[in-house]
């Protein structure tokens, strides 16, 4: 049975009057998820992430630093500011994605999700940003690999901002095989498709920039010709999605044109990989929308089924021109 981690937590991480990144997504995904019955999930509560897995990817300074702006209700940045409830919230977010791992790895399920805020693609290693103040996909992916025995996982980031956090963390490592489809230019302006890594890891990033507009079609081109190739040549033994809902033709954010339908679609083809997959909340900011892509990409991990195909246009062609010198594209 598929397993979703969440925690009231998420609710007292208070980002202030207008904010995007707010507390009532996640009211919002439950009331949606509880009009259905969660779709038959078993709902697990996120655990606080042990010091072990945060210092794995962060120094404790920026832990220390984290909880100290939370005690003072402070902010890193215009963007990124806390309350008193942000430093447990962020710690049931980085601590939901570990167990997510956990149960995909060693408790023998292949499909969860995270659904818990703050997100965290965002955050680098010594500097919470976005709205992001642990590095959630890193600090999993990190455990996975240092204590649950996996050799390597890919990370997939469709959120329509640049995961530049998990990006750096992973940029000279050959361990995760890090894609990231996302509207370029855009915040926070990094992740353009030459960055493809560095060191040991080169051609490891598989940046994927999309113009301002794009739809499934080009997400989906970019997932079927690029990604799902060079993951089956990676060999991954785990997945991970930056599961972002603000590429959705109706975020206030976001400047692409995904359907709801389209979560599922892009849910599907990373299933094809015949591999645990798990989701983990990043942004997404028209509470309808968010809610919505939420249970789509839930119903896919369910029920799997057969992705479509979606013919390489010329954003495809480009990356592939560029990564071609890394994988058998």
């Amino acid at each position: 049975m598929p397993v979703i981690f969440s925690h009231p937590a998420s609710l007292d991480h208070d980002t202030g009057y207008g904010h995007p990144e707010r507390p009532e997504r996640i009211r919002a995904i439950e009331r949606r998820l509880d009009a259905r019955d969660w779709l038959g999930w078993e709902r697990r509560e996120a655990p606080r992430a042990e010091k072990e897995q945060l210092l794995a990817v962060h120094p404790q300074e920026h832990v220390d630093r984290v909880r100290r702006l939370s005690e003072a209700a402070g902010a890193f940045d215009l963007d990124t500011p806390l309350s008193h409830g942000s430093y447990e919230a962020a710690l049931r977010s980085a601590g939901g994605a570990c167990a997510l791992v956990e149960a995909l790895v060693s408790g023998g399920e292949r499909a969860g999700f995270s659904a818990l805020r703050p997100p965290g693609h965002h955050c680098e290693r010594e500097q919470a940003m976005g709205f992001c103040l642990f590095a959630n996909v890193s600090v999993a992916a990190r455990h996975a690999l240092d204590s649950l025995g996996v050799s390597r996982v890919l990370v997939l980031d469709w959120d329509v901002h640049h995961g530049n956090g998990t990006n750096a963390m992973f940029h000279d490592s050959r361990e995760v095989l890090f894609a990231s489809i996302h509207q370029y230019p855009f915040y926070p302006g990094t992740g353009p498709l030459e960055d493809v890594g560095s060191g040991d890891g080169t051609g490891h990033s598989l940046n994927l920039p999309v113009p301002a507009g794009a739809g499934e079609d080009v997400f989906c081109a970019l997932v079927e010709h690029v990604v799902v190739p060079a993951a089956r040549q990676f060999e991954p033994e785990l997945v991970l999605i930056s599961a972002g809902y603000d590429a959705h033709r109706d975020d206030p954010v976001g400047g692409c044109s995904l359907e709801t339908g389209s979560f599922a679609e892009l849910t599907r083809q990373v299933l094809a990989l015949g591999l645990p997959v798990g989701a983990v909340l990043e942004g997404g900011y028209d509470l309808d929308a968010l809610a919505q892509g939420v249970e789509a990409t839930m119903e896919a991990l369910a029920d799997g089924g057969e992705p479509g195909s979606h013919p390489a246009e010329a954003v495809t062609e480009r990356a592939r021109s560029v990564l071609g010198a890394y994988w058998e594209l």
